[in-house]
């Protein structure tokens, strides 16, 4: 069956990010693809030391939770992440988990080629789209596939479940994920 992974880099086990990842992920599995959403909640993630060993080993050298999460992007034919926003930035240690994927796919298989999948930010109030395209940039240097929606892949909560009272926001992603499970089934 075909799979799609979900990061979820909110650091809250049920906070806003991962309560529209869940939408999100209730949508695809609607289609009739695999889901699984790998929360960053209690997970340690460091940055790459950039010591080029990722292409011997076929992982990271780096020993914490991040090698498990590789094998099984490997594995899925799509790729979606969720970040709130902190400070008009995503999370860190989604950016230095997105570096370090990037570069055991670049010095390996290119397993990251042609999947297909996108980004998602969840903020109170601003830093939506600089969010957006700090993740958009390892969609897109990775060679993936990011179809488009009916406007940007951004809700806007802060209180947990506020998130799921922006309609348009939660409307938004929730055809970003159909579309990701099309396209998935139609070049898969």
């Amino acid at each position: 069956m075909k799979k799609v992974i979900l990061l979820c880099a909110s650091p809250r086990p049920s906070g806003n990010t991962y309560q529209v990842m869940e939408e999100c992920a209730s949508v695809i599995e609607d289609q009739g693809l695999e889901v699984e959403m790998i929360p960053f909640a209690g997970k340690k993630i460091d940055s790459c030391i950039a010591c080029g060993r990722c292409g011997e080993l076929g992982q990271c050298s780096l020993k914490d939770d991040l090698n498990p999460m590789i094998d099984k992007i490997r594995d899925a034919e799509g790729l979606i992440i969720g970040s709130p926003v902190y400070f008009g930035t995503a999370r860190g240690d989604l950016m230095s988990a997105l570096q370090r994927i990037g570069m055991v796919s670049r010095a390996n298989d290119n397993f990251l080629s042609w999947k297909v999948g996108g980004p998602i930010a969840v903020a109170r109030r601003g830093g939506h789209t600089a969010t957006l395209q700090q993740m958009l940039m390892f969609f897109f240097i990775s060679d993936m596939i990011v179809p488009g929606s009916t406007y940007w892949n951004m809700v806007f909560g802060w209180a947990p479940g506020e998130a799921k009272d922006d309609d348009e926001g939660i409307e938004t992603i929730r055809r970003f994920a159909y579309n990701v499970a099309t396209l998935i089934k139609k070049i898969k």
